[in-house]
């Protein structure tokens, strides 16, 4: 009798080490190097700020971000990867709002609601139409003019098929009933060159633009932001022009399904430090970009706002 007690004794102070165990590994998050996918080549803008953000985010998490680049698919490549990983908080991805629209455009193998974790935004893109600085085309009243006595004859460089610089133009042909032409790049270092070059008249840009705009060398009409961003105070909305809509597009970080909460929240207050720190808000500041922070709740909420957005926008502007 006495022997079994003892054995007893001795399983349930086992299995309590166990459990103290896991505890402490659950509290010791991260013990090892993040990688955070970034679905886009490396060296532009959303790959800087990326870096930057990782870094931040390494001084409060008291580890190393690895950012890795997998470009492809519409910025959906890293939606892709967490379909297959490990859902612990050691890969990550950025989550742009391209992600949202795929699934109504072309079949994509994930559900961007049921097959993500939304951890919190920080930033947000503004769309900002261009033409060169020798265009006789002044504002965006004379760009409508112009396309609507030449239909098809503009053309409007973008960095690809449905992305949101292509759903802003769109709009714009809906809302005002002019015809374009689609100039789609690869990304926005061809389109930026293309109309440097005066290969085309017109291109629509992220925020990655705002030198050539401060040195002149190219001509903004309008921004797709709802309200008018600080480093384009002088540029127009598209809502201000009159013609109803703008383009938001905020970018987050989100981790694959079934991530433990307690991991999110730690991921979430990382992202949000980071956010205010010196060398973050420099790089950011560079490129004339919006911080946008939703913590892991208002995220989410927005994912599934999003998702449903989207279905309408495609359908209305005919993307499908």
């Amino acid at each position: 009798m006495q022997r079994r007690i003892l054995a007893l004794s001795v399983l349930a102070a086992a299995m309590g080490m166990a459990t103290g165990t896991a505890q402490a590994q659950g509290d010791g998050f991260p013990n090892k190097p993040i990688t955070l996918i970034v679905p886009y080549g490396p060296g532009g803008v959303t790959d800087v700020i990326a870096r930057a953000l990782g870094v931040s985010m390494g001084k409060t998490l008291g580890q190393t971000v690895v950012v890795e680049n997998k470009a492809g698919a519409a910025g959906a490549m890293g939606v892709v990867d967490m379909l297959t990983a490990k859902a612990d908080g050691y890969r990550l991805t950025l989550a742009p709002v391209g992600i949202f629209r795929q699934p109504y455009i072309q079949k994509v193998p994930y559900d961007p609601v049921r097959d993500l974790t939304y951890i919190a935004s920080f930033m947000t893109y503004d769309f900002i139409l261009t033409v060169p600085a020798n265009s006789p085309i002044q504002n965006l009243q004379d760009y409508v003019a112009w396309a609507k006595q030449h239909p098809g004859e503009m053309d409007y460089g973008t960095p690809g098929k449905f992305t949101a610089n292509h759903v802003a133009m769109a709009l714009l042909e809906k809302k005002t009933g002019i015809t374009l032409n689609h100039a789609p790049f690869k990304g926005d270092a061809d389109a930026i060159n293309a109309l440097s070059g005066n290969h085309i008249k017109s291109a629509i840009f992220a925020n990655s633009i705002l030198p050539l705009v401060q040195a002149g060398k190219v001509r903004a009409l309008a921004t797709a932001a709802d309200k008018r961003p600080a480093a384009f105070a002088n540029v127009p909305t598209f809502r201000e022009a009159g013609y109803g809509f703008d383009v938001p597009s905020p970018l987050g970080v989100a981790g694959p399904k079934g991530m433990p909460q307690d991991v999110v929240q730690k991921l979430d207050a990382a992202i949000k430090v980071a956010m205010d720190d010196p060398g973050f808000q420099q790089v950011i500041a560079n490129y004339g970009i919006r911080t946008d922070y939703r913590d892991h709740k208002a995220y989410a909420a927005f994912a599934q706002q999003a998702f449903a957005q989207e279905k309408d926008i495609v359908q209305g502007i005919g993307l499908e």
